[in-house]
């Protein structure tokens, strides 16, 4: 009778406010309580937060066209024939022009056979990988791949293994012990979202081919960054046309919303009868698909937004290196490791006190010891706000060489 009571004491605390009441004590005191500073304004270099102005160090919006004249028109433009929501998932009466015309945009800029659409790209992740393997086969990842790629190898019943971050003879030994497999099948991001380094792409590829596996290479931060053409990564290793699944997204660079699979067209006929995201998913607005259609012609008819881009790269890093002798990130995303959560938690305010918003990286994102702030940089950010973002970090007290050495 006693242990009876105990275990219904017990669920009753687990459904009761005090148990989320301590739950959220636990995070806060271990400095991992989250929340969200409310945008008033549009996503551009300064934004503004109640009433105040602050410059963004801090969005994906790596070309800056979230706020592109050319991507709002054309938004508007599809709204006024269209209408905004679609009613239906794709598979029942919710597909429409654009849709099509927008994947077929994204096949010939990806240099792939046909694509298709999800309404993320976490949703992309998790609907292609649960749709290609399943309980009598193995998929291997990169450590420090995406949570939605890590939750969809997970979701997806497949046996899983992780290799250590770019360790590419881990991963070969990895499959010279997966002969027993039905299907293999390797995924990696291409840019890591974190820490801002890449893939070794091309060894990747010739492992994979060399034991039979499926590759799978999310390009979503790569996406209109890397390449001649802001193809991505896949573009800039000259690898086109041998990955095997080619994961975009809508949302960072390209400034719209959104995620994509690109491949052959068996394999997009695939996921439009196994992607469980897709098939069950509303379709995404009409004036969406044409949002991203202007933010890929953008792309695609103006490169100096990436040279832009990569100027803002590189003149940071000259910047930071009169404190460090290794800068991290080969990307527009560049950490800056503090150490702890409590410690990067501070620092953000600091930096938030006098006008720069970065927010603090902590665990689980990350791992422990490891919080950090992530710099994120945009073509619209100018010469001037880089060196004010230097400034502060100095007049913070980060950006001092023993400090830095400390961290480090």
């Amino acid at each position: 009778m006693s242990a009876i009571k105990c275990e219904h004491r017990e669920k009753v605390y687990l459904m009761s406010n005090d148990f989320i009441l301590d739950e959220l004590k636990a995070l806060k005191d271990r400095a991992l309580l989250r929340d969200y500073k409310t945008i008033e304004s549009a996503q551009d270099p300064y934004i503004q937060i109640n009433g105040k102005t602050f410059l963004s160090f801090c969005s994906n919006n790596y070309l800056g066209l979230a706020n592109h004249p050319k991507i709002k028109q054309a938004a508007i433009e599809a709204i006024q024939q269209f209408g905004w929501g679609t009613g239906a998932s794709r598979l029942v009466s919710g597909n429409m022009t654009l849709h099509q015309e927008l994947e077929k945009k994204i096949a010939e800029f990806k240099g792939t056979e046909a694509a298709l659409l999800f309404p993320t790209g976490y949703m992309a992740n998790l609907g292609a990988l649960c749709a290609f393997v399943a309980k009598r086969d193995i998929v291997l990842g990169d450590k420090l791949n995406h949570a939605s790629i890590i939750d969809g190898c997970r979701l997806s019943g497949a046996a899983f293994r992780i290799y250590p971050h770019k360790n590419v003879s881990q991963l070969e030994s990895l499959l010279q012990r997966s002969s027993m497999y039905r299907r293999k099948l390797v995924v990696t991001d291409s840019v890591f979202s974190m820490d801002g380094d890449t893939a070794p792409l091309p060894e990747i590829v010739n492992i994979a081919k060399r034991y039979d596996a499926i590759l799978m290479v999310d390009d979503a931060h790569a996406t209109g960054v890397f390449g001649k053409q802001g193809k991505g990564m896949i573009e800039h290793c000259g690898l086109e046309g041998k990955i095997d699944i080619v994961m975009g997204s809508l949302s960072k660079a390209v400034g719209s919303i959104g995620g994509f699979i690109a491949g052959s067209k068996p394999l997009i006929d695939f996921l439009k009868n196994k992607a469980r995201p897709f098939i069950y998913t509303t379709a995404l607005p009409p004036a969406v698909c044409a949002a991203s259609m202007a933010g890929l012609t953008l792309i695609q008819e103006d490169v100096s937004l990436i040279d832009t881009l990569w100027k803002n790269i590189a003149f940071l890093k000259s910047r930071l290196s009169t404190f460090m002798d290794t800068i991290a990130g080969e990307s527009p995303i560049v950490p800056l490791i503090v150490g702890s959560a409590e410690d990067a938690v501070n620092l953000s305010t600091k930096l938030y006190q006098n006008g720069i918003l970065i927010p603090a990286i902590r665990p689980p994102t990350v791992p422990p010891g490891t919080s950090r702030l992530r710099i994120s940089l945009m073509a619209t950010h100018s010469a001037d706000d880089i060196n004010r973002l230097i400034d502060i970090l100095q007049y913070v007290g980060f950006l001092t060489r023993e400090h830095v050495k400390d961290v480090c």
